[in-house]
């Protein structure tokens, strides 16, 4: 085969980059108000302690991601993928303006409607969008992870930006403006999405799975068989393992933010700009910064190890993923017992706790979507990608409670739990690999 040949069949499909695109601005406005999440609420506005703030904000980032359950049902039985896609981002969209409207009705309100219309929004959107993207490989394709991973890159293109427009625009004039750009770039996305959809997905994910082509639909009205019950369980398995990798990142809302807000030197000295306070919503940029930086590295290698046969399995992967963020919170363990001995220390100890949790991420993360969109039966394609996202609904649930010790637990030992367990489940599920491969039957 000609190296021509070669680089047209690693070649991504054009639809990957229209909805990179749309998830970009998506992410733009989640992320851009989870920046300011916790602060607006322990701020005078709302009044909150750390310790209440943090659970809100994990029972929200929580129900964030038990919703896509119900809106992959809903769009595979009654209104299709596409469809659900516009809903979600409207609602979302709405959402962000009610939180920025806390000075027109009263704030806690403001505050709790518009959580809710996010929460349904995402729903309706997340698991759908996702679906999509499997629905442009065929089965086996060796380009999946590798466009999931780019995929990836625009969740965290967006997260990358969101908290310097939105940060900066909440907290340094009022936090209404900070929710209000993440409103406007929810709304950027929709456009996007409507006025692109049909030029790059034709009819992809236009139809409910009920109104499939009759040659798709003995497939669909088929009973499970044993394998695809097999790829049921193994999908239960990696879903279980991400529910503690989930609970331990989402630190990044909550109790790194409060580590970046009081145990951390935030002015530095910048060329030709002189001392410079950096709000401590900016850390949140730091993981999408490695992660746009790295997800190409990692596309290329998995894509590169699949060609020589050579490429690690998916438990193998989720292995990984778990010991290197173990390694991260080790990192900030230390730099915690170092504030405690001398006060605030450097952004080097966030930035490596980033690193090796955005190393890790990229291990498990991107490969959970597209580990879903390979093993689940079609008809269960978006039931079961909510399903994955269910991960994040526990592990956002265990990660508010476990920051609610910020104030009452020393640092280094609300760091080193996270370091500890994530290590060991990394080492479990490498235990676990050969088992959990042969409930795949042979899905690379």
């Amino acid at each position: 085969m000609s190296q021509d040949a070669v680089a047209q069949k690693q070649k991504q499909p054009k639809a990957l980059y229209m909805l990179f695109m749309v998830e970009m601005w998506e992410r733009f406005n989640y992320y851009g108000m989870r920046a300011l999440l916790a602060l607006f609420m322990v701020s005078t506005v709302i009044g909150f302690t750390k310790a209440t703030s943090s659970k809100i904000y994990g029972m929200f980032t929580a129900l964030v991601y038990l919703t896509p359950v119900i809106g992959g049902y809903l769009a595979d039985k009654f209104i299709g993928k596409r469809h659900s896609i516009t809903i979600g981002a409207i609602l979302m969209a709405m959402g962000q303006f009610t939180l920025a409207s806390y000075e027109l009705i009263p704030a806690r309100l403001a505050l709790c409607i518009g959580l809710v219309l996010i929460i349904i929004g995402n729903g309706f959107f997340k698991p759908n969008i996702s679906a999509i993207v499997g629905e442009l490989y065929e089965e086996n394709d060796p380009r999946r992870d590798g466009g999931f991973t780019i995929f990836y890159m625009g969740i965290n293109l967006g997260a990358f930006i969101a908290p310097f427009v939105c940060g900066t625009l909440g907290q340094k004039i009022a936090w209404k403006y900070g929710f209000m750009s993440a409103g406007i770039g929810m709304l950027i996305g929709l456009v996007w999405y409507l006025v692109s959809q049909k030029k790059f997905l034709g009819d992809i994910g236009l139809y409910p799975v009920s109104k499939v082509t009759t040659s798709n639909k003995e497939e669909l009205n088929r009973p499970l068989t044993k394998e695809d019950k097999d790829k049921i369980k193994a999908i239960s398995v990696f879903v279980f393992f991400a529910v503690f990798f989930f609970a331990f990142f989402e630190q990044a809302g909550t109790s790194l933010t409060f580590f970046a807000e009081e145990a951390t030197r935030l002015y530095v000295n910048l060329p030709f700009f002189g001392q410079v306070k950096l709000e401590s919503s900016y850390f949140q940029a730091i993981n999408p910064i490695f992660v746009i930086l790295l997800a190409p590295i990692f596309a290329k290698l998995w894509l590169n190890l699949g060609a020589k046969k050579k490429e690690p399995s998916i438990p193998n992967k989720f292995g990984w993923g778990l010991f290197l963020q173990g390694i991260g919170f080790a990192v900030i363990a230390v730099g915690a017992s170092f504030f405690l001995k001398g006060g605030p220390v450097s952004a080097i100890w966030l930035i490596g706790v980033y690193f090796f949790c955005t190393t890790g991420e990229l291990c498990l993360s991107p490969v959970g979507l597209s580990m879903v969109t390979k093993l689940a039966p079609a008809k269960l394609m978006s039931l079961l990608m909510g399903v994955w996202l269910m991960s994040s609904f526990f592990g956002n649930l265990l990660a508010g409670w476990l920051a609610s010790f910020y104030e009452s637990w020393q640092l280094t030992t609300l760091f080193s739990v996270p370091a500890v367990l994530s290590i060991m489940f990394g080492v479990i599920m490498w235990l676990m690999t050969n088992k959990v491969k042969r409930w795949m039957h042979g899905v690379n």
